[in-house]
């Protein structure tokens, strides 16, 4: 059994798919991890979805978090104040992939299914977020507490579990321990997230978006998977 984390489809489904089928061969003894953004940016968001739903189907192990992206696109198919933040953040190619031209005909199914996405999972010694953690709290927080703001619990914060960045220089050793934080969110060239890989053991940290949807920036355009049993990294470039 191996426990695999993937991060930051956005929309590239035939790349999702030829990573997990072709590199990881995933199989129904696997757990796979999704950190969330699977919608939006790539050209079929919709069949991202669909590819989830019919791995769940099939009874393949799958825990879906929620990313950002599912945020606003749930936020713009209830509101429609919601949605210019979305439409400019890649909800324009999200909705030409369900044929729509309103997030509020977006079909009910997917929008239940981010509904229920969990904002982390945490098994033995593994984090699995989108984003990352929040291990400062807010300024209210802050100003209630002094200079105890490590009182704070990150696990609490899960707004910043979907979009906190740069969040590395606040970690809180004495907490995490010698658990390992696996996200997404903020792209990573290939040669960093190796360099992340190799100083696993110290830094507690991989970021494993490799900015698949970035196809013209060097470094980057490919979708990674981390298995985080065997302690290995899979890369599939960008062929949707």
């Amino acid at each position: 059994m191996r426990r695999i984390a993937i991060s930051d489809i956005h929309g590239c489904v035939k790349t999702f798919r030829s990573l997990l089928e072709d590199q990881v061969v995933l199989s129904k003894d696997d757990q796979l991890y999704l950190l969330g953004d699977y919608v939006d940016r790539g050209p079929d968001s919709k069949g991202v979805l669909d590819y989830i739903m019919e791995l769940t189907k099939a009874n393949y192990n799958v825990r879906c978090l929620r990313g950002n992206h599912e945020e606003m696109m749930y936020k713009a198919a209830k509101s429609p104040n919601e949605a210019p933040l979305w439409l400019v953040n890649g909800g324009q190619q999200t909705l030409a992939s369900f044929g729509v031209d309103d997030p509020a005909s977006i079909p009910a199914k997917y929008l239940e299914f981010i509904e229920g996405l969990e904002y982390f999972a945490e098994v033995d010694n593994l984090i699995f977020v989108h984003a990352g953690l929040n291990f400062k709290g807010n300024s209210e927080e802050n100003r209630e507490s002094g200079f105890l703001w490590r009182m704070h619990n990150p696990m609490k914060d899960l707004d910043s579990m979907m979009w906190i960045r740069w969040w590395y220089n606040d970690i809180d050793w004495h907490w995490l321990r010698d658990r390992i934080i696996v996200h997404g969110h903020t792209p990573q060239g290939t040669d960093e997230i190796w360099d992340m890989y190799d100083n696993l053991s110290q830094s507690q940290v991989i970021d494993i978006d490799n900015g698949c949807f970035a196809r013209n920036h060097p470094g980057m355009g490919q979708l990674c998977a981390f298995d985080a049993t065997n302690m290995d990294l899979f890369f599939q470039e960008n062929i949707d």
